[in-house]
């Protein structure tokens, strides 16, 4: 079993229920188990595009499946959810993102690992930081050290 880390984000059609569903399909993955997941958060649109705050949280998994496995388990629920692939840093119904899996760094044309900008995004730090404080993200540090460089920059806990 390997330890992976999941960036959840929504911020359409209801966004609080559309993360609470996806950690129930998340626990429905096969191979994989649920171990925990943080508070939701609510955060700025990145970008600066017009859209709604976002609501983002963190779930940590265990699972045996391969990191392309994974992606495209992560994938499928998105797309159940109504996700359009369009404009980047755009408004979505769900976005899950593969922040860390284990102590692999991953860089391929469809997969990086750990996930670019995590140690500079408050709606991924903040709520890592509550679940796991003392991960250690593959070449960039501990989550705790991280946090000292990352202003919350409108983070709200719901």
């Amino acid at each position: 079993m390997v330890a992976a880390y999941i960036g959840l984000g929504s911020n359409l059609h209801g966004p609080q229920e559309q993360l609470r569903t996806a950690i129930t399909a998340i626990e429905r993955m096969p191979e994989t188990r649920l171990k925990r997941y943080s508070s939701l958060y609510q955060s700025p649109p990145m970008g600066g595009l017009q859209q709604p705050d976002y609501i983002n949280a963190v779930a940590e998994l265990e699972t045996t499946l391969e990191p392309q496995q994974l992606l495209q388990q992560l994938q499928s629920i998105e797309t159940e959810h109504g996700r359009i692939r369009g404009e980047r840093w755009g408004a979505r119904t769900l976005d899950l993102d593969l922040l860390v899996y284990g102590t692999d760094v991953i860089n391929t044309a469809d997969l990086k690992v750990p996930h670019p900008g995590l140690h500079e995004r408050s709606f991924v730090l903040y709520p890592l930081h509550e679940i796991a404080p003392d991960l250690e993200i593959p070449g960039l540090g501990r989550v705790t050290e991280l946090l000292e460089n990352c202003s919350p920059d409108g983070l709200k806990r719901i």
